[in-house]
């Protein structure tokens, strides 16, 4: 409970008051005296009278999912009778800070909103605030209130068109895999074998090639033998170790990026919640890796709630120091599609990739590094951040010739001239399933 203390203007007051009376006394003079004692019982009777405590100050979330966009949240002022004003100042890091002088009353409810890019786990809405009461004789020492932790979401791209493994490994599911099974495509038609439903013997093609037309019987009957159907699985591989903004000159810390810009991991769990969210709803199972973090995936599975855990799982990534490069690649699912999100500003995301398409594994990397600003750097800089772009460079250009697709979420962001076109169609170039290297003309 916040403690009470006299203001300062009413100390002065006081102070007035105690004058005019002292100096009426010892001049003799009571019509000067009694010019002060109204100033000084008025802070006398201010602070006898104040309220018991001062208003109470919440933060709460307005909404209970918050996407990019606007975010909003409530400020709950809650105040005694006999409480007056709650002056509050609501901050956030790297925002213009906003000052208010609230009239007090019982259960009053002000929105706060901010527009931000970026998403993950935010400190946003810190609010520091004090009451007075009776004219600011007596005021609250200041409080503080948050910063509310917010957790946004990124908002999903529409993808029309994604592509598949090379291999469907399923037993059931909405693609046509390469398998004899239950399905609808024809795959041809078979000799009856012991296992064979009976529901699938052709008879046309059964009375066409074996009828005895002496005695009019069968001598062999035959089955229609369809493609089987079966999902696919994808592991979506985050490679969290690093979150670039738009300006190269924040790239070596010091300076943190805008809010009002999206970052690399921003973009690599928008990239990641569209790409989950489009397999999900066909009917495939997902799963989740890291390379910035040693812990257990999320395991490849379907339906709502495994998108749910996906994306709590991209909310809470963060560099976390300098991992250690791994020996070997992470164990995934045999024949899984592998989507891997990173910026390849080193060899160690490409590297990882690399052994999963000579393992055998159909390989998207998608490029999230946002579009650069280069017209502030100096000389120096200017200099460094030509050759971190020639080296990535040619680490892009060593992908495609290992067989890994490439495409980039935020068009060519720093000029390197990708023949691969960015928008809402990410995945289209791999419309065919495809066995060797990708070939870009």
């Amino acid at each position: 409970m916040t403690s009470w203390l006299i203001g300062v203007g009413a100390l002065s007051t006081a102070a007035v008051g105690l004058g005019v009376v002292t100096f009426g006394l010892l001049a003799a003079r009571a019509d000067v005296a009694v010019l002060g004692v109204p100033l000084v019982l008025s802070v006398v009777w201010g602070w006898f009278t104040r309220p018991g405590h001062g208003a109470r100050v919440e933060v709460r979330h307005a909404r209970a999912v918050a996407h990019t966009g606007r975010v909003h949240a409530v400020l709950t002022v809650d105040a005694e009778p006999g409480t007056e004003t709650v002056r509050v100042r609501v901050t956030t890091a790297g925002y213009r800070e906003r000052q208010a002088v609230l009239a007090a009353r019982p259960g009053r409810e002000i929105e706060m909103s901010v527009e931000t890019a970026r998403t993950g786990v935010q400190r946003l809405f810190r609010v520091d605030h004090l009451t007075d009461a009776f004219e600011q004789v007596a005021s609250t020492g200041p409080a503080l209130v948050g910063p509310l932790l917010v957790t946004v979401f990124p908002t999903a791209r529409p993808l029309r068109q994604l592509p598949l493994p090379f291999r469907l490994q399923g037993l059931t599911g909405p693609h046509t895999s390469r398998r004899v099974g239950d399905g609808s495509d024809l795959h041809d038609v078979h000799q009856f074998t012991p296992g064979d439903r009976l529901r699938r013997i052709d008879w046309r093609v059964s009375a066409r090639r074996s009828l005895d037309t002496s005695t009019g019987r069968l001598g062999t009957l035959y089955v229609r033998r369809t493609f089987a159907t079966a999902d696919a699985t994808v592991m979506i591989v985050m490679d969290s170790r690093d979150d670039v903004g738009q300006d190269v000159s924040t790239w070596g810390g010091g300076e943190t990026a805008r809010r009002d810009e999206a970052t690399s991991l921003d973009l690599a769990r928008e990239a990641a919640t569209s790409i989950a969210r489009r397999y999900l709803d066909g009917g495939d199972r997902v799963g989740l890796e890291d390379l910035g973090r040693r812990r257990r995936p999320v395991p490849p599975s379907g339906g709502r709630r495994q998108l749910e855990r996906i994306a709590q799982r991209l909310a809470i990534l963060a560099p976390e120091g300098t991992p250690g490069p791994r020996e070997r690649a992470p164990q995934v699912p045999s024949g899984a599609l592998l989507v891997v999100c990173s910026t390849f500003l080193d060899d160690e995301a490409a590297r990882i990739a690399t052994q999963w398409r000579a393992q055998g594994h159909r390989v998207i990397a998608v490029d999230v590094l946002p579009v650069v600003r280069t017209d502030h750097l100096d000389d120096y800089q200017g200099t460094a951040y030509r050759l971190v772009r020639l080296e990535r460079g040619i680490r892009l250009t060593d992908l495609r010739r290992s067989g890994v697709e490439l495409v980039h979420w935020e068009g060519d962001p720093d000029g390197f001239g990708s023949p691969v076109p960015a928008g809402v169609d990410l995945l289209v170039l791999a419309r065919a399933r495809q066995r060797g290297p990708v070939r870009h003309r």
